[in-house]
């Protein structure tokens, strides 16, 4: 092969006569040693670290993959989490609301009680034609209604929006 490599240059060279001369350099030692070890000892790593590299970057995906499946299901049991404690704070002013609700209702039992017992202890004429000509009596009995639901408004702490 080095004599192929001769005879091709030679053949591609000028004649020797219209050659410039050139001038002499020194001649280049190769290092045998150090130039064919690191090449092999390069080639040998490769080929050692390849199978290195694949299973690393197996396992690289995989944790990635485990990480994220993690992270999916760390975010699934929090919202698990915090749909409970509404479920559990829903219910909780469920339950207070059907108190308020009941409060309410027996509150406004009572009142009614007391308004019918009031509206009966005012005194109202039979209307009779007669009675209703009578204005200054109307006023007086306007009156006196008038001042009983005060009272009552009184009692039960009730605020007009007026």
């Amino acid at each position: 092969m080095a004599e192929a490599k001769k005879t091709a240059t030679k053949a591609t060279r000028k004649p020797a006569a219209k050659r410039k001369p050139v001038a002499k350099s020194k001649p280049v030692v190769k290092r045998k040693s150090v130039a064919t070890k690191k090449p092999a000892a390069k080639r040998a790593t490769a080929k050692k670290s390849t199978p290195d590299f694949v299973a690393n970057a197996q396992e690289a995906g995989r944790n990635v993959f485990l990480a994220s499946l993690g992270f999916y299901g760390k975010a699934y049991d929090q919202a698990q989490e915090q749909f409970g404690s509404l479920q559990k704070e829903l219910k909780v002013r469920r339950k207070k609301a059907d108190r308020a609700y009941m409060e309410l209702v027996t509150r406004g039992a009572k009142l009614e009680k007391v308004a019918k017992v009031a509206i009966d202890d005012i005194d109202l004429p039979k209307l009779e034609l007669e009675n209703l000509t009578d204005r200054k009596a109307l006023q007086t009995q306007l009156k006196k209604a008038k001042a009983r639901f005060e009272e009552l408004k009184g009692s039960v702490r009730f605020k007009s929006a007026a």
